[in-house]
């Protein structure tokens, strides 16, 4: 899999690029590299600095240049900057999640080539899959849509474009496809955020009885971040070489577990709606691939990462105000 070093020495005194430094994963990645004594660079369009252990810069990747100046020098870079967005404002603002990812993905990945970086960890998304109950890793290029139409497209473009250096340069560049991440640093802007920062929101605002969708049926993969920066990292340091590799909980809860789950949390009442839809009634991701090649076990549990995420945000309910927001 990889030589005799520790992912500690490894890691130590490596020159580190974190693009998305101050986001829901990249906070994380930050974080753990400067445990592992790597020297960070984080990068975002967010008015944070969040460890002072790293050096930060607040710079437009959309821009070829900015991208060269930040890649420069780097060992490693884990490419985590992206747009994330509740289903609905992904049908109402397409070209705002897909014009700026596909801006800062070709400039990250074509910086990195011009600047000979040998080890890039792409982070990728569920949303690149084609509707399925169960997602497992192909090596063949994928014919039908990805259910995430604009994001997930432009996802899986840098994926392609990871292939196109592979293939011509040689270059040996990871990808890996997360399921529902969730955690400190989420997106808790309730006009387009995600199912459990959404909720989460509702609950602190005292919006009771809370209105929930469906009825609590369909299965989904949520998998805490913290957990997801710890499968960036170890395939940086495998350098597997699989086409991708799934980051979930491999496991998936229904809608109605994850409500009781915050209910055992927070004391609250809710009811659910069942006019709406449930949306597709399972998804999960398989993560065999990914323990046999990095050694990726998630470890928190639904409960306990829920607990940190609240307890996070009640400390820190405004800081998504300080971030970056591509739908004003």
């Amino acid at each position: 899999m990889t030589n005799n070093l520790s992912i500690q020495d490894f890691y130590k005194n490596k020159n580190v690029l974190v693009t998305g430094g101050t986001g829901l994963i990249g906070r994380q990645l930050v974080s753990k590299l400067c445990d592992l004594g790597s020297n960070v660079l984080s990068v975002s369009m967010d008015d944070l600095q969040l460890d002072r252990r790293s050096k930060y810069i607040k710079i437009d990747l959309t821009l070829l240049d900015n991208c060269k100046d930040v890649t420069k020098d780097m060992d490693i870079v884990l490419h985590v900057a992206g747009i994330k967005g509740s289903v609905d404002v992904t049908k109402s603002k397409p070209a705002s999640f897909m014009v700026p990812m596909l801006l800062f993905n070709t400039g990250i990945l074509e910086a990195s080539r011009i600047n000979s970086v040998k080890n890039l960890v792409f982070t990728s998304s569920i949303g690149a899959y084609s509707s399925s109950e169960i997602f497992s890793e192909s090596d063949e290029e994928e014919i039908k849509p990805p259910m995430d139409f604009y994001p997930g497209w432009a996802k899986r473009i840098a994926e392609l474009q990871i292939k196109a250096y592979q293939e011509q340069y040689d270059i040996n560049w990871g990808v890996v496809r997360p399921s529902n991440v969730y955690g400190p640093g989420d997106n808790f802007d309730e006009n387009n955020a995600m199912v459990i920062p959404s909720l989460i929101s509702k609950i602190y605002k005292k919006q009771f009885p809370l209105k929930v969708w469906g009825d609590g049926s369909s299965v989904r993969d949520f998998i805490f971040s913290g957990d997801v920066a710890d499968g960036i990292l170890n395939c940086a340091f495998f350098k597997n070489n699989s086409r991708y590799l799934n980051l979930g909980s491999g496991t998936g809860i229904t809608i109605k577990e994850l409500i009781l789950s915050l209910q055992s949390i927070i004391k609250f009442d809710f009811e659910f709606d069942t006019s709406k839809s449930n949306g597709f009634p399972k998804r999960v991701m398989n993560i065999d691939r990914a323990k046999k090649e990095i050694n990726f076990f998630p470890k928190t549990t639904i409960l306990e990462g829920l607990r940190i995420t609240w307890d996070w945000f009640i400390q820190n309910n405004k800081e998504y105000l300080k971030r970056k927001n591509y739908f004003k």
